[in-house]
């Protein structure tokens, strides 16, 4: 069974509410022989503290998801398993969920998760007073809405939560969700303890989770420390005896220190290095198909790219004026594939061929046809650079350059990359809404579903910073289609509305797709069990050395 399907079959077995086991042979059995070193990987800066609902970028996710369990998870070869949830039963048109909790589960400071650690987090997450970053994840739970009124009470819950007793959780649904339980894997669904309400900020750089790890301590910009969970019940036991996320600003520097010995798990290939990796025999190399997708914003509310004729036209024409196939094969030695829709083939909904796809092409005459459109509309002005924000540390400048040489060579236009320092600098102008450029946007699977590239990214319930929509976008026809292909259960038929969703975006180019990466890592020759998931992270809980 491929990875696909086997994803695909997964997210189908949860939104029937199949009950599933854990698996031992996922490699991560709780009667498997532990290991007793600690493994060194790299990771960034969390841009904000370690809470959940809180957390939208993969240096605080890569953590967090160690640190808790939720009510399901997915491994790396596909298979569902239940955690916390004993069950997830939909109504007849899966608008209503009752969710059946396991007993025995706590928090690592002896706390019992129960319903009430669901309800409240997810309730915390939601209300606007809070300012959580995750808090559109919860938009497709009934009350949401009423949440978002600035002068809602702070203890204000989501109405559509009820807890008849400490194991039971009933959820109601704005709308009927066929993916729902699928969706309950993202971190923004954990449970908190009750001691995180006491001070949130305090909670965020000392938390207390359920997964297989606990928390040992932050150094920031230096490391995050974690250790192995001997308490944990779950079904993603730790081989090893913690993990040791290292912060990197270079990734040439820690591709230097995996080389030397000094770090254990690269999970992402520096590009000076593209070319070679796989030939190293110092190091084990990993490289497979992946679900990363790169694309670039342009916020509408720039000049001249607002969602209007001549917005359309610009972006557009910008997209086309990219060469991806060249970009992918001599910049990526291959380790790319170039965009054909807004998602990634790790969905059973990835589509290669879709109208309006042509956008995703490169057709330099039709480019400047399309700019010089916009111009009878209203003139570019002479001076003006068009730039493409990226964060210096994460080994972007290269793309970056290419993609602005190709728009500039096009179109005739000045274009540029506008380096920031780190990711969380970059992060922190894009969430305040302070940048004033394009900018490079990033995107891995926290659930294998289609659904997970669409909800966060382009809807209106995630735009102004209640999610991950940082372009603003804001589209009734696009949440109009989306909504259909959730409330459709034949998974055909969701997946010919998820097709028209596509067609929406292709048209009005919320983000400029690029490409979706493939896995490319490397390890020392001592580093045994690595896996990748879905999301392109690795496996933690399975790494060992010898």
């Amino acid at each position: 069974m491929t990875l696909r399907s086997a994803l695909g079959k997964s997210v189908a077995a949860l939104a029937a509410g199949v009950m599933l086991v854990s698996l031992g042979a996922c490699g991560s059995s709780n009667t498997a022989t532990q290991h007793n070193d600690i493994i060194s990987v790299n990771d960034s800066e969390p841009q904000h503290g370690l809470v959940p609902s809180n957390t939208i970028e993969s240096g605080g996710g890569n953590v967090l998801r160690m640190l808790f369990d939720g009510l399901i998870s997915v491994d790396y070869q596909g298979n569902s398993h239940m955690e916390v949830a004993q069950s997830i039963t939909p109504n007849s048109d899966a608008s209503q969920f009752t969710i059946k909790l396991k007993d025995g589960w706590t928090f690592t400071n002896g706390e019992p998760i129960t319903a009430e650690s669901f309800a409240r987090a997810w309730s915390y997450c939601a209300n606007v007073r809070n300012g959580q970053l995750g808090a559109s994840f919860m938009s497709l739970i009934k009350g949401y809405d009423e949440l978002q009124d600035p002068h809602v009470d702070a203890n204000a819950r989501l109405s559509g939560v009820q807890t008849p007793d400490e194991h039971t959780l009933v959820v109601t649904l704005n709308q009927p969700d066929a993916v729902f339980p699928a969706e309950l894997g993202h971190v923004a669904f954990y449970p908190l303890p009750s001691v995180a309400y006491d001070d949130m900020t305090k909670f965020s750089q000392h938390p207390i989770g359920n997964g297989p790890y606990t928390f040992d301590e932050w150094n920031h910009n230096e490391n995050i420390l974690l250790k192995r969970n001997e308490q944990y019940i779950g079904s993603r036991k730790a081989q090893n005896a913690g993990i040791d996320y290292r912060i990197y600003t270079s990734m040439d520097s820690a591709y230097a220190d995996v080389m030397s010995g000094n770090l254990d798990l690269l999970d992402n290939v520096p590009q000076s290095e593209i070319r070679s990796f796989k030939e190293d025999p110092t190091l084990t190399s990993y490289s497979q198909p992946g679900s990363a997708f790169q694309s670039f914003i342009i916020p509408e509310r720039l000049a001249h790219f607002g969602l209007d004729k001549e917005g359309d036209l610009r972006r557009q024409a910008i997209s086309m004026a990219i060469n991806r196939p060249l970009i992918c094969d001599k910049l990526f030695n291959g380790t790319r594939m170039p965009a054909t829709d807004f998602t990634s083939p790790l969905v059973p909904e990835y589509a290669k061929e879709l109208p309006g796809a042509w956008d995703l092409k490169y057709n330099p005459s039709k480019a400047k046809a399309l700019w010089a459109e916009a111009n009878k509309i209203s003139p570019w002005p002479e001076t003006a650079t068009f730039k493409i924000a990226y964060n210096s540390d994460g080994d972007h400048r290269e793309w970056v350059e290419a993609v602005s040489n190709e728009i500039s060579n096009t179109l005739g236009i000045a274009a540029q990359g506008e380096p920031y320092a780190t990711f969380s600098d970059l992060r922190d102008r894009i969430s305040d809404r302070t940048i004033n450029t394009g900018f490079r946007a990033g995107w891995t699977l926290d659930y294998p579903s289609a659904e997970n590239y669409f909800s966060p990214l382009y809807t209106t319930a995630s735009a102004d910073g209640k999610g991950s929509n940082d372009g603003d976008y804001k589209s009734a026809e696009f949440d109009a289609a989306l909504a259909a292909a959730l409330r459709q259960p034949e998974e055909q038929l969701r997946r010919k509305d998820f097709d028209h969703a596509q067609e929406i975006l292709l048209r009005d180019l919320p983000a400029i797709p690029l490409w979706v990466s493939n896995i490319s890592a490397v390890s020392g020759k001592d580093i045994h069990n690595v896996h990748f998931d879905y999301s392109n992270t690795p496996t933690y809980q399975t790494i060992t050395k010898s």
